[in-house]
């Protein structure tokens, strides 16, 4: 097939559709991201190239002609087709750009993932990462349904029936507001502790399961202050001074430097502390790209730890 010497441009083609959809070259030209006269030197072109008029153009504006009404008319489904063509295209190059689906908890993924993949990028740069966020109970069962090639997971066990990598220890500490009690208190208890309505996470969370299962060991927590959906909440909570809460060092460092929350010793035998895990779905270990994420998180991590 050759096409005819004077088969339009699609760009001006497209072009005048929208001086007859706008009703104004001016209106037409912002649309398409040029000044009035380029758009009215293209036309011209156009009606050079078709030997016709399709332009009245006046001082009052410029209106299509009953040719250029015709030639916009015929050029529509040549124009909608183009679109499909530009979808089609589109579609192949995301086809063909190799994807990696990850879901981690709240605080890898705002305090760990980025730094991961940073590195990532360096050795996959045409690789398209898509990043969802949950809790630890939410991606595990993302993970088990096949949802996501790779998950990141917090909490102090693997999630049973999952393949799983240990990548770092989280260190959980006791935060209060300076004017809280305890914020002058020396340490506290792990019975204390228990014994006092904290600001926890959801359940599903695997800061509240480290916690609980901690202070279960001593006994059996006090009921909940409150039960707060993110960090950011439980933080801004505390600051307010309504009640104590258990967080990553990682996500209250910066207020402990500012002082605008105090974080209080714990005496005993505690330890609270939980583990950065990657997990993935048993019959399919990951390679490629989700295998180097999960050894590139590994590397970084024991760099960070031994700087400690």
């Amino acid at each position: 097939m050759v096409l005819p010497s004077r088969t339009p441009d699609l760009e001006v083609l497209d072009l005048l559709a929208s001086v007859a959809e706008l009703g104004s070259l001016g209106a037409a030209a912002r649309r398409h991201a040029i000044s009035q006269p380029a758009a009215s030197m293209r036309i011209t072109a156009l009606e050079r190239r078709l030997n016709l008029r399709l332009l009245d153009r006046g001082r009052t504006g410029s209106v299509l002609t009953d040719a250029g009404q015709t030639v916009v008319d015929l050029g529509r489904p040549v124009l909608s087709a183009a679109l499909e063509l530009a979808d089609g295209i589109a579609a192949l190059h995301s086809a063909a750009r190799p994807s990696l689906r990850v879901v981690a908890s709240t605080t890898i993924a705002d305090h760990r993932i980025p730094h991961w993949l940073t590195a990532l990028r360096k050795i996959h740069p045409e690789l398209a990462v898509v990043l969802d966020v949950a809790n630890s109970q939410q991606v595990t069962a993302a993970v088990r349904d096949r949802e996501a090639v790779l998950g990141f997971v917090e909490g102090p066990h693997p999630p049973t029936g999952l393949g799983s990598r240990i990548l770092a220890a989280d260190e959980l500490v006791v935060v209060v507001a300076p004017t809280h009690p305890w914020a002058r208190r020396n340490a506290l208890t792990p019975r204390e502790l228990a014994d006092t309505p904290l600001l926890w996470r959801e359940k599903g969370s695997g800061t509240r399961e480290t916690v609980w299962e901690a202070l279960e060991i001593h006994r059996t927590p006090a009921p909940p202050a409150a039960e707060l959906g993110s960090a950011a909440a439980i933080l801004a909570t505390v600051r307010s001074g309504a009640a104590p809460a258990v967080v990553s060092r990682l996500i209250v460092a910066h207020e402990l430097r500012a002082t605008t929350l105090r974080e209080v010793p714990l005496s005993g035998s505690l330890t609270l502390t939980r583990k950065f895990r990657a997990i993935w779905h048993r019959r399919t270990p990951p390679t490629g790209p989700a295998a180097d994420l999960v050894e590139l998180a590994a590397r970084i991590e024991s760099g960070r730890m031994r700087k400690r």
